[in-house]
């Protein structure tokens, strides 16, 4: 037996795409701005505090309408999976689009690449994490920061960045209506996941650790510092290096 609640919002959607009425419009935004909230929460957490979260929102709203607007209650799939990759995708859409990294970060990222090439031709191995920031006269947390600021401003999750999308003009994120994936597709996501579980493997405890309850379990890195009676910096510190080495082994694989 369906409740009041969705009798209510099944109205409401009927009301919203055989009218477009304005009432049922506010009515839906503001049923699902929680979406809004938790996505920009979620992606906020692993930026530099130059992006503001106001401009986070302004992107996840855009999705949540976009959602909205396109969305097909005749469907067997609930709004709020459908939205959330809509969000998510106007977020991370919109942070490609924009060079939000200050140009302070951008020279130091042209410094560390270059340092990094060059102890590496010279040792003939890897450099590590301690000889990158002794060779630079930074800290191991700054140069792991700055990493980590690139890696999520240039690599996406592979299941963001779907091959088909129906509008490239506004290169808008969406959903497949076929059920499949062609065979190609299939393999190659398959291998680009085995490489990422073989470099995870390859992290000390802690930092598999941290990663997985971030990631899998979707912990905040001050629930994960009281799950681990560590402090958040500590956190934050190890979740760093750990997306630095997964970055720099990923970039000579791919």
């Amino acid at each position: 037996m369906k409740t009041a609640a969705v009798i209510q919002e099944s109205h409401y959607w009927n009301l919203w795409k055989s009218k477009k009425d304005p009432d049922a419009g506010d009515f839906l935004v503001k049923k699902y701005m929680p979406l809004v909230h938790y996505h920009v929460q979620r992606i906020a957490t692993g930026l530099p505090k130059s992006v503001k979260r106001e401009e986070l929102k302004s992107l996840a709203l855009v999705g949540l309408f976009d959602a909205i607007e396109k969305f097909d209650p005749t469907r067997d799939l609930k709004f709020d999976t459908y939205a959330s990759f809509r969000i998510r995708g106007s977020i991370i859409d919109g942070l490609r689009k924009e060079d939000w990294l200050p140009r302070s970060i951008r020279e130091k990222v042209k410094r560390i690449e270059a340092t990094m090439e060059r102890l590496e031709q010279s040792l003939m191995r890897n450099a590590t994490l301690e000889e990158l920031a002794t060779e630079l006269s930074m800290s191991e947390e700054e140069v792991a920061s700055i990493t980590h600021e690139v890696f999520f401003s240039n690599i996406l999750s592979i299941d963001d960045m779907p091959n088909d999308q129906d509008d490239s003009s506004q290169q808008a994120f969406t959903l497949k209506d076929d059920s499949g994936v062609s065979p190609e597709e299939e393999l190659l996501k398959s291998e680009a996941i085995q490489q990422l579980i073989h470099q995870i493997e390859k992290l000390n405890e802690n930092e598999q650790l941290v990663i997985s309850l971030f990631y899998k379990e979707e912990l905040t890195l001050t629930e994960i510092g009281q799950v681990l009676g560590l402090t958040t910096s500590r956190i934050s510190q190890i979740h760093s290096k750990a997306i630095f080495k997964l970055r720099k082994e990923l970039t000579l694989i791919m």
